[in-house]
């Protein structure tokens, strides 16, 4: 296993947060996809940021129905009438759900999670035992839905620790589509392909396949990550080290997809 550096030509300013560097990071995935579906938070400052980047034909669905959304500033539900004005359409649920993602229309989709494993099978719902959980989460919503239907999916993970990345899933709300297949039922698409966390770069191309590390942020190393995960991660033959935020995508990011800081904190 060797570690390769991809330097940049544009040095970024020192501090950057959490949410800068998950937002900046995951931008950059996007580069070359269509369709995304988003979630608030996050993937929402993620795709703003890839429409002025790497990806401005891109066009973000949102689970309210609306599609090919051009806000004016950045909603804070999916709700949020900034996002109907100017939408290239807004669909009912069953139009959304029946049509669009069950249609196979969706490149990425984007979710987050409180536990992952190593499938790329999520959990949003408890930690701990179902009938005394120590915390009771907010469940799936579109989240079967989008893994099972979207040519692959990303993860955003702001914690990346042995509780979160486990062996064991406390509950499985959002099964992948290797579990998918073993319960005889074939998704359209091919699951959680990467996931982006404060440590560095997981993926994989598929079913069959576990999530294995391909890239560390700077000043991580390999060991670092896998001590950092539940499981015996494996590790690709190069390991990546993820350019930094540059100053161009932090000035984008602060300036203009979220100057009144609705996510970045």
């Amino acid at each position: 296993m060797t570690t390769t550096t991809t330097t940049t030509t544009t040095t970024a300013p020192d501090a950057i947060t959490s949410s800068e560097l998950l937002s900046v990071v995951a931008s950059r995935e996007l580069a070359a996809r269509r369709t995304v579906f988003a979630g608030i938070g996050l993937p929402t400052l993620a795709t703003e940021l890839a429409h002025l980047t790497v990806a401005p034909e891109i066009e973000v669905v949102y689970e309210s129905g609306v599609c090919g959304a051009h806000p004016s500033h950045l909603p804070e539900t999916i709700a949020d009438a900034v996002l109907i004005t100017g939408a290239e359409a807004v669909l009912s649920m069953p139009a959304l759900f029946g049509c669009v993602l069950q249609g196979g229309h969706i490149d990425v989709g984007f979710l987050g999670a409180a536990q992952i494993d190593r499938w790329g099978n999520l959990n949003t719902s408890v930690i701990g035992d179902w009938d005394s959980p120590s915390v009771r989460l907010p469940g799936s919503g579109g989240g079967i839905e989008v893994m099972a239907n979207s040519r692959e999916v990303f993860v955003v993970m702001r914690r990346h620790n042995p509780r979160s990345f486990t062996g064991n899933l406390d509950f499985c709300t959002t099964p992948g589509p290797d579990r998918a297949l073993a319960e005889g039922i074939r998704p359209l698409g091919a699951g959680v392909t990467r996931v982006i966390t404060e440590l560095g770069i997981l993926a994989r191309a598929g079913v069959g396949e576990e999530l294995r590390l391909v890239a560390v942020h700077p000043g991580v190393t390999v060991e670092q990550v896998r001590a950092a995960t539940g499981w015996d991660l494996k590790v690709a033959d190069t390991v990546d080290t993820v350019p930094p935020p540059t100053a161009a995508e932090l000035r984008l990011l602060r300036e203009d997809v979220d100057p009144g800081r609705v996510y970045l904190r």
